[in-house]
């Protein structure tokens, strides 16, 4: 539970911005809090498939913004998958 409220944290930094709502980064940390919130439902209800499909949907989204974030910039990617404790992507 600490990753939770650390992002908690983040989200208020990010709040206190009201123009920064669009950002990247702002994204990719409420779709980050989704994804726990989703991924501790899905632990109690195991059979909710249309929370997994949800959760999948989320999952692409917030790749796609990180592969963005890293074409763009690669120091305030790298800067954001710290905060997060997120992987970064693979490879090809």
């Amino acid at each position: 539970m600490v990753k939770n409220s650390f992002i908690s944290i983040i989200l208020k930094e990010q709040e206190e911005n009201k123009e920064n709502r669009g950002s990247v980064e702002f994204q990719v940390v409420s779709f980050t809090n989704k994804i726990r919130r989703l991924t501790s439902h899905l632990e109690l209800h195991k059979k909710d498939y249309l929370s997994q499909r949800g959760l999948r949907k989320i999952l692409g989204k917030r790749q796609r913004l990180l592969a963005y974030l890293s074409k763009k910039n690669r120091a305030r990617y790298k800067e954001l998958i710290g905060q997060l404790d997120i992987r970064e992507r693979k490879t090809r």
